[in-house]
């Protein structure tokens, strides 16, 4: 293993400014809760808990994509990867794990400081940026993840485009959010937010994008949707994949 690398493009104030799709608040609320990313009883457990059907989906994806090995514990070795909106790192060290050349993206400099620390620390060599898809202008990527974050940008066609001008020919974009229906907002906003299982004002219902909403955005870059699933939630069981989209749904594109 190497040691980890990261790449703070920008000062608080200048990613917010750069970017037109980044929502400053946004980007404040969230950087908040940097110093307790990593806390799986934190302000982020729900991430935690989400996590593993996340990687799921996605192991499944590529394996499925590319044709690898489902057995192979490096399968994305030779392949660049980006985690849009990564937090602290929770998804993007992982898919470092799967071999991927990793950089990571985030609107919070503070998140980027509490990813590159723990990338440090888990021995993961991985890239971080602060600011948006300003500084990845000029890139390309192999597979691009971008969980539950286009709900939180200003400009969500914007945002897309700068998504789809990033994938590389043949790669792989996989994005999940919550779908814009009563029940999104009853178990999210009311309930979890409610109850402080989620930190209060974490989500704008009025922001949810529906499959066919986001669809729209991906064909208007030029991609197309092949593959969505729903994620439901059970206070038993927690969190799995399903057909029904009400709640979240992730959704796979690829290019013309």
């Amino acid at each position: 293993m190497t040691n980890a690398t990261a790449t703070v493009a920008h000062t608080a104030d200048v990613t917010m400014a750069s970017d037109p799709s980044i929502l400053s608040r946004e980007a404040v609320h969230f950087g908040a809760m940097a110093g307790d990313w990593w806390n799986p009883n934190g302000s982020s457990a729900m991430l935690h808990k989400l996590n593993p059907v996340r990687l799921g989906y996605i192991r499944a994806a590529v394996d499925r994509h590319w044709q690898f090995d489902p057995t192979a514990r490096r399968p994305l070795a030779g392949k660049r990867a980006l985690d849009m909106g990564c937090g602290a790192g929770l998804l993007t060290e992982p898919l470092a794990r799967l071999g991927a050349e990793v950089t990571g993206v985030d609107a919070a400099p503070e998140n980027i400081a509490a990813a590159s620390a723990h990338a440090v620390q888990s021995r993961l060599a991985v890239e971080y940026r602060a600011g948006g898809t300003d500084v990845i202008t000029g890139s390309l990527f192999d597979l691009i993840t971008c969980m539950e974050v286009i709900e939180h940008v200003a400009d969500p066609r914007a945002f897309v485009a700068g998504l789809a001008n990033a994938l590389a020919p043949g790669g792989l974009l996989i994005l999940s959010t919550p779908n814009r229906t009563a029940l999104s907002k009853l178990a999210i906003i009311t309930v979890a937010e409610g109850l402080g299982q989620i930190p209060r004002g974490t989500h704008d219902w009025d922001k949810f994008l529906t499959p066919d909403e986001l669809q729209r955005l991906l064909a208007g870059a030029g991609l197309s949707a092949i593959d969505t699933r729903g994620i439901s939630y059970r206070p038993g069981s927690g969190f799995a994949l399903t057909d029904d989209l009400n709640l979240d749904y992730l959704m796979t594109a690829v290019g013309r």
